[in-house]
Order: structure tokens, then C-alpha cells, then sequence
């Protein structure tokens, strides 16, 4: 028997296409390995943006949250400003007896935007009592004439 036909009785050629097809697999296996490896490397950086994006939602609605706070803060010291404002105001008036016409207007302009931040009533007999208020002085009330006319002849 010659040698090649010894190396055919021993499984040479299927030693030799097995090696092969190792070689191939641990080339595909490789690959694939490479392919599961960049698959999670895009998972986890898909993850990680993901985490992000929440932590940042999360924060813009911590910090929403404050801005609301301080906005309803600000609104009602605002508003206790204005209240203060208006209760001077009266007390002022109402003491003196008397409020012009631009002394209105100033009163009943703060009247108006502290009742648009919301007001609940505290102040509307304040200013029913101011309304009611003359708008000339005492001592020119004594010297007006009861009816128009009689000023004119």
C-alpha cells in the first residue's frame, strides 16, 4: 500500500476539510462575536441616552416645579403689596375725607391689578367705602352752591 493510500485509510482528507471548516468557524464565531459585542456597545450607549434624557426630564420638571413655586411666591407677596398699598391708601383718604380725581384713579388702578392676581374679597368694602367718598374738600363742599344754576347767575 502506498503512503497516500494509508493517509486515505486514516481520515486524512476528513482531518483536513475539519480543520477547514474549524478555521471557518472560528472565523464566523469571531464575527459574531463581534457583531453581539458592537450590538451591545450600541445598547448600552442607547441605554445610557435614554438615562440621560430622563435625568434631564426629571430635572426640568424639578426645576418647572421651583419655578412655579417661586412664580405663586411672588405673585402673592405681590398681591400683599398691593393689598398694603390699598388699605394706606383708604385709610388715607378716608381720614382726610376726601380723594381728587387722580387719587382715584392711582387707587383704583392698584384696585384692578390686585384683583387680577386673584383677590378674594378682603378688599371690596374697602373700596365701596372709598367709592363713596367725596371727591373736593370739606371747605369747598361749604361754599358750593346747591344747585348749579345759582352759581352761574
Amino acid at each position: 500500500m502506498q503512503w497516500y493510500q494509508w493517509l486515505t485509510v486514516l481520515g486524512l482528507p476528513s482531518m483536513i476539510s475539519g480543520i477547514f471548516m474549524l478555521m471557518i468557524n472560528r472565523n464566523l464565531n469571531k464575527r459574531d462575536e463581534k457583531r453581539k459585542e458592537e450590538e451591545n456597545a450600541r445598547e448600552q450607549a442607547r441605554a445610557k441616552e435614554e438615562e440621560k434624557k430622563r435625568k434631564r426630564d426629571e430635572t426640568m420638571e424639578e426645576q418647572q416645579k421651583i419655578m412655579e413655586e417661586q412664580n405663586k411666591a411672588i405673585m402673592l407677596g405681590l398681591q400683599a403689596v398691593l393689598r398694603d398699598r390699598l388699605l394706606q391708601g383708604y385709610r388715607h383718604y378716608e381720614e382726610k375725607g376726601w380723594a381728587d380725581y387722580e387719587d382715584r384713579q392711582n387707587l383704583e388702578n392698584i384696585y384692578t391689578q390686585y384683583h387680577a392676581l386673584g383677590a378674594n374679597g378682603v378688599m371690596d368694602d374697602f373700596k365701596k367705602r372709598f367709592d363713596a367718598l367725596p371727591d373736593y374738600p370739606p371747605l369747598a363742599r361749604k361754599h358750593m352752591p346747591v344747585d348749579p344754576q345759582e352759581h352761574i347767575s
